[in-house]
């Protein structure tokens, strides 16, 4: 080949696009932060437009936890106790917090956090111990708060519906918040823990609009599926509120007030809200999903964060990242407590409604751990 035939192109590859999965919410398997090595898609011209991306399969690991409750001191929560019998959600949620975690295992915070589960299988048996434990103080207990706690495999492993059995047999208050239709399978137990004020449900509804929720959270029940369980989990006399979470600016804020709307009318009584917030690695899977879904307004869409987050994409500090600050921040929150009064709904969490006062010790304890205890109350004494 003669010099003259050869053109000296310093960026001869391009990025490939970011393409959307159906049923699934991340758009790629991006490296986590702790990561050494960082890897691309690229376009060089061999790949076909018609080739179908095949969706990637779910695959669930069991692990065998060592603790089972975690604890916080957030002011910006109402409970400082939680418990989590998953770790990562099947219901690929783009904007989910908890995603940044998958990096602590060595997997992406993209489709591995929706594709690659663990099951906590002594989920119930290690609660049962922490009850029974000489020094344990009941404190009312948020279940699925990093991950749903009735995502799909739920259905299979049954670990929140054994965690409800040792909670409901202790008389030990408990706060659930999920998307799911599932919690319909455990009204028996929560109805019955409703009656002694020992429990209480949040559902979380985004959008109204089928269309979006189907990308934006893919393998959560429907806007209208969790509506009807709003109204289930009513009629069977449990205390139910609506979380309207995230408000992202330009694809979901203008459900608001319809959101609320209807969960009042299915039988919600209080409510809440978050706005969009992106730590960590949930930043750049959210833009790659703005530019998959919705390529003519994510420019947009990510101005109007940077305007609630004092020119950034994100700020973490308390009392600033659940809701934002500044003009468009202040006018979400003016919305949301105009509606909340023209529907007279509580904004106030029920956790607060909870009642400790009944927490009796756990009937038996798993015979490995028995000994462990005697050892500790024979030192104590």
């Amino acid at each position: 080949m003669n010099s003259e035939d050869y053109v000296d192109d310093p960026d001869p590859w391009v990025i490939a696009p970011a393409q959307p999965i159906k049923g699934r919410g991340a758009v790629s398997n991006i490296a986590g932060r702790y990561e050494t090595r960082i890897s691309e898609a690229i376009d060089d011209g061999w790949s076909h437009e018609e080739e179908a991306v095949l969706a990637p399969v779910t695959h669930v690991t069991y692990e065998t936890a060592k603790t089972i409750l975690s604890r916080n001191q957030s002011p910006d929560l109402p409970f400082g106790v939680s418990l989590n019998p998953y770790r990562g959600c099947e219901h690929g949620c783009i904007y989910c917090f908890a995603r940044p975690t998958h990096s602590y295992l060595g997997l992406s915070p993209g489709l591995d956090f929706e594709t690659r589960l663990f099951a906590k299988i002594n989920a119930a048996e290690l609660l049962r111990t922490e009850l029974a434990a000489n020094s344990y103080i009941p404190n009312a207990i948020a279940l699925g708060v990093n991950t749903d706690a009735y995502q799909p495999c739920e259905r299979k492993f049954q670990l929140t519906r054994a965690v409800l059995e040792v909670l409901h047999e202790c008389n030990h208050p408990v706060g659930l918040i999920t998307k799911s239709s599932v919690i319909e399978r455990d009204i028996d137990l929560l109805a019955d823990m409703a009656k002694k004020r020992l429990a209480v449900a949040s559902i979380t509804i985004t959008t109204l609009d089928h269309t979006i929720s189907r990308t934006l959270e893919p393998r959560a029940a429907s806007p209208t599926r969790r509506l009807e369980t709003i109204r289930r989990l009513a009629q069977a006399g449990i205390p139910v509120s609506v979380s309207v979470a995230p408000i992202i600016p330009f694809v979901t804020d203008q459900d608001m007030e319809g959101i609320l709307e209807a969960a009042f009318e299915a039988g919600a009584t209080s409510a809440g809200y978050t706005v969009l917030r992106l730590p960590w690695e949930v930043n750049p899977l959210f833009q790659q999903w703005l530019e998959a879904h919705f390529p003519d307004r994510a420019e947009r869409v990510m101005n109007r964060i940077r305007d609630m987050r004092g020119g950034k994409d994100y700020d973490s500090t308390f009392g600033a990242r659940m809701h934002g600050e500044g003009l468009w921040a202040d006018m979400i929150r003016q919305r949301f407590h105009k509606a909340l009064a023209r529907l007279d709904i509580n904004k106030s969490s029920r956790f607060h409604w909870l009642d400790t006062s009944k927490f009796r010790k756990p009937l038996s304890v798993p015979a490995d751990k028995k000994h462990a205890h005697s050892q500790l109350d024979f030192f104590s004494k």
